[in-house]
C-alpha cells in the first residue's frame, strides 16, 4: 500500500485492549486511507483479570501477560495497525493497590527515561500526529495518567537536537497533539437510554465525559464499527458477559460509537475538525 503523504499516526496507549476500545475507529479509517498506523503501549495489561468465567486459555498455566499478547495481535491485525512497540514497563493497577508500588510499575517509572523509550519510536516512525490520555488518564488509571505526563514530554522532547535517545535517529517534532475524548453529552444520553430499559450503566458521565466545548474533533467512524467491535472482540478475556461491549443493543452502536472524539492540545487552528491530518 502507498501510504498518503508518508504520514503516520501514532496512539500511545497503557494496555492492551486500549488500542481497539479507544482508537479502533481511527485505526482502521486512516489505514483505510493510505495512512501508516503506529500503536505503542506502556505495559503488557498483567493486572488485567479474566473477566469471563467461560474463557479458556489459549494453553493450560499461560500467564495473563501471555493472554493479552496473543489477544493484542489479533486486534491489531484486524485493525491492520502497521507497526506496535512496548515500552517495557509493567501494568500499575488500579489507583491504591499494592501493583502500583511494583518497581517495574509504570505508575513508578523515571519520567525522563520513559520519555526517552518514546522519543526513540517518535524519531524512528515520524509521526505528523499524535493521541493519548488526558490529563486525568480518562477516568483515573494510574497507567493512563502516566502515559499523558510521558507522551507530553516525549513530544515536546523529540524535536530537540539536543535531547540524546541514543537511536542514531534525527530529531523529529510531531505537527500535532491530541487527547482522546468521550463526549459528556453522549454519555448522558446513554445513561437515560439505559434507564428506559430499566439497566444501569455503571459510569458517571459528569467524571468520565469531557465538555462539548473542549472537543475539537469529532471523526465520522460509522463505516469501521463492525473493524472496531471484531477488534474488541479480540480480547475476549477482558469482557465478559456482562460487559458493556458486550450488553450495548445493535441500535446504539452507532449512535453509542459513531464518531471518535478528542482534545487538540497543540498544533491545531481549528475548533471544529473533521480530521486529524486537517491542516497538514
Amino acid at each position: 500500500m502507498n501510504l498518503k503523504n508518508n504520514r503516520t499516526l501514532l496512539a500511545v496507549h497503557a494496555h492492551p485492549d486500549d488500542e481497539s476500545i479507544g482508537t479502533g475507529g481511527i485505526l482502521a479509517k486512516y489505514v483505510a486511507q493510505g495512512i501508516k498506523t503506529v500503536v505503542i503501549f506502556c505495559t503488557r495489561g498483567e493486572e488485567g483479570d479474566i473477566q469471563d468465567p467461560s474463557f479458556v486459555p489459549p494453553s493450560p498455566g499461560m500467564e495473563i501477560k501471555e493472554i493479552r499478547k496473543i489477544e493484542l495481535d489479533r486486534a491489531l491485525k484486524v485493525l491492520q495497525v502497521g507497526a506496535s512497540f512496548f515500552l517495557g514497563y509493567r501494568d500499575s493497577g488500579m489507583a491504591g493497590t499494592p501493583a502500583n508500588r511494583h518497581p517495574q510499575a509504570f505508575a513508578q517509572a523515571n519520567l525522563e527515561e520513559a520519555a526517552k523509550k518514546l522519543v526513540r519510536i517518535i524519531r524512528q516512525t515520524s509521526p505528523q500526529v499524535m493521541v493519548t490520555y488526558n490529563e486525568k488518564g480518562t477516568y483515573g488509571h494510574p497507567d493512563h495518567i502516566m502515559a499523558n505526563r510521558v507522551t507530553r514530554r516525549a513530544f515536546e522532547a523529540a524535536g530537540d537536537p539536543g535531547f540524546i535517545d541514543g537511536s542514531g535517529f534525527p530529531p523529529w517534532r510531531p505537527a500535532k497533539l491530541y487527547y482522546m475524548a468521550i463526549s459528556r453529552t453522549r454519555l448522558r444520553m446513554m445513561v437515560q437510554l439505559a434507564k428506559e430499559r430499566g439497566e444501569k450503566l455503571e459510569f458517571d458521565p459528569e467524571v468520565l465525559g469531557t465538555p462539548e466545548e473542549r472537543i475539537s474533533t469529532r471523526i465520522d467512524v460509522r463505516e469501521f464499527l463492525a473493524q472496531k467491535f471484531e477488534a474488541i472482540s479480540c480480547h475476549e478475556s477482558q469482557f465478559g458477559p456482562q460487559s458493556f461491549f458486550r450488553r450495548i443493543p445493535e441500535e446504539w452502536r452507532e449512535e453509542a460509537f459513531g464518531q471518535e472524539h478528542f482534545e487538540c492540545v497543540i498544533g491545531c487552528s481549528s475548533g471544529n475538525e473533521t480530521d486529524l491530518f486537517e491542516g497538514l
